[in-house]
């Protein structure tokens, strides 16, 4: 017996609906697939290694190593027998100039404590040849004004957290600088900006730098060369500091052209 399939047969609603469900991820797949392009052209990011062990990328400059203090001057007086630079008698700069840079200092304050608040483990880390400071504190159980104690931007921005060690412990801060801009009239047209990890942990977020740092008056700006020394505090505490490198020129690309 022949069997005849009619129009009504082959085209009823419940086939059409299977055939439109086999067909979706056919006609969303086309959707999914199509790549976009922004059409521009960027340059292609410079090869780093990234260290071993805690040494220093492969593209920094070594600023302090533990063999010598040829790096800063005046760091011949801080330079120990046991590989640190420990602050004393007077402040220490770095001979080289550097304008915005990614900073990586290690640090420690010293086991014995004594004193409190400002007077125990007091020092500074000053980019803009001692103008905008990061302070170092040890701020382990130990109370002062917050815009004073480690990790801040010293009289301008506490850290947003507390991530110290105890007094004794090494400590590490990463510090992204991004100096300020001045025009011709020494008129400031971007103020500086620093980004600061203590310990891995962020503790500020690309914060606007108000000025210099003063400890007895208000922040304001000089204007002054974009590249200048960086600096380390002596504030009367044997601070120690270890493994100090720095990488420059940590701004964002810009592409080489565009369609």
């Amino acid at each position: 017996m022949k069997t005849i399939l009619s129009s009504r047969t082959i085209f009823n609603r419940p086939v059409i609906a299977i055939m439109l469900v086999a067909l979706l991820p056919l006609v969303a797949g086309a959707w999914v697939y199509k790549e976009w392009k922004s059409g521009i052209v960027w340059p292609e990011p410079p090869i780093v290694s990234p260290g071993e062990g805690g040494s220093a990328p492969s593209d920094a400059i070594v600023l302090f190593d533990g063999s010598n203090a040829d790096q800063w001057k005046g760091g011949e007086k801080w330079l120990k027998e046991d590989g640190t630079l420990t602050a004393s008698r007077g402040p220490i700069r770095t001979k080289q100039t550097f304008g915005s840079c990614q900073l990586h200092v290690e640090f420690m304050s010293p086991e014995k404590v004594r004193g409190r608040g400002q007077g125990r483990g007091n020092s500074g880390i000053f980019f803009g040849d001692f103008r905008y400071e990061v302070q170092v504190l040890d701020s382990f159980e130990n109370k002062t004004y917050f815009d004073g104690q480690c990790g801040a931007i010293y009289k301008q921005a506490p850290p947003m957290v507390n991530p110290c060690r105890k007094p004794g412990q090494w400590q590490t801060y990463d510090i992204i600088y991004g100096a300020p801009e001045f025009d011709d009239d020494d008129k400031l047209t971007k103020p500086a900006y620093l980004t600061v990890l203590l310990n891995g942990v962020l503790i500020q977020n690309h914060v606007e730098v108000q000025g210099n740092t003063f400890y007895d008056k208000p922040p304001s700006y000089s204007a002054h060369e974009s590249k200048q020394p960086i600096g380390l505090q002596f504030h009367n505490n044997p601070v120690k500091f270890r493994n100090i490198w720095v990488r420059e020129n940590v701004v964002a690309k810009t592409p080489e052209s565009s369609q």
